[in-house]
């Protein structure tokens, strides 16, 4: 009886902590140099009592699956107080030009340079799941919207049917009900929003019908930050790579996402990615376990 109490009391305690977790908005990092594309700094997080991983994400505004990525030797509930967890606040940024939203979907991460200083706001942001993966695409922000309604689509009506055995209602309105959260912005004139969420999970993983969901605070930034018309890019680039200073050698390995129309057979292994390390076979034994198991932080391949 004392040990079902004590576990009532821990259960009621996780959720307690859970309902007051409150996300920090964006993290903004400096843009040295168009030469640059090294930010931000590794960030060392030492467990207290009570931390868990989903709570740390929202603490430093990171994906969920970048915690788990960057830290596989922890148990992302179990977390054992004074071990050390890697938060992975350091990166590259993609390879594409510098203007408005790039969301690069194997990183899970949404940036936005700021348009009059040199200054890029970087998130954590979910995308589609696997079989309904969020489309690559060149548009702009075609509308924003506060406290939208939902209205399911015929192949989300469908799926929801073939998987409960009843159809979801033709449209939900704004609330505690409504997937898309309080805000929504519209990629061009498409279906597809980068949106709020009505959920605490689901933030830095693959769990959406292909609409790109953020942080409460995180979408309430972009919503009143991020002008109609604004150009945003969704790219595949599992691997980053750069030279800083003319001498180190920078590389960064997400995941891929082998559903992905673009992704033939292992990306990782890029032309791209052979000439930029060259044939050092000090830094291919390096990149070995890396590119078997991605973990997404900057390395630094040194002899």
């Amino acid at each position: 009886m004392i040990k079902n109490k004590r576990s009532l009391v821990t259960s009621l305690s996780f959720f307690i902590a859970l309902i007051f977790i409150k996300p920090s908005t964006a993290t903004v990092y400096e843009i040295e140099s168009e030469n640059k594309r090294l930010i931000g700094e590794p960030i060392i997080h030492t467990v207290v009592k009570g931390d868990y991983f989903q709570q740390l994400a929202e603490q430093y505004d990171v994906g969920f699956l970048a915690l788990l990525a960057a830290n596989p030797e922890h148990d992302p509930f179990l977390l054992k107080v004074d071990t050390e967890v890697v938060i992975p606040n350091q990166m590259l940024l993609p390879f594409i030009s510098r203007k408005g939203i790039v969301i690069n979907l194997p990183e899970l991460r949404l940036y936005y340079y700021s348009p009059e200083e040199n200054k890029v706001h970087v998130f954590p942001v979910g995308i589609g799941r696997q079989g309904l993966s969020t489309p690559l695409t060149s548009t702009v922000i075609g509308e924003k919207r506060k406290d939208p309604d939902w209205r399911p689509t015929k192949e989300m009506q469908k799926r929801h049917f073939a998987e409960h055995g009843e159809y979801l209602p033709d449209v939900v309105p704004a609330g505690p009900n409504n997937p898309f959260g309080k805000y929504a912005l519209r990629l061009g004139t498409s279906e597809y929003l980068i949106h709020g969420s009505n959920k605490r999970f689901g933030i830095g993983m693959r769990a959406s019908s292909g609409c790109i969901r953020m942080y409460d605070d995180d979408i309430k930034w972009l919503f009143d930050n991020v002008p109609v018309n604004t150009k945003v890019r969704v790219v595949n680039q599992p691997v980053k790579m750069s030279f800083e200073n003319g001498d180190k050698q920078l590389i960064e390995i997400h995941q891929q996402l082998s559903d992905l129309e673009t992704t033939k057979g292992n990306v990782i292994l890029t032309k791209a990615m052979q000439r930029f390390v060259g044939t050092n076979r000090e830094y291919w034994q390096q990149l070995l376990p890396v590119i078997e198991k991605p973990h997404g932080l900057v390395v630094e391949l040194a002899k």
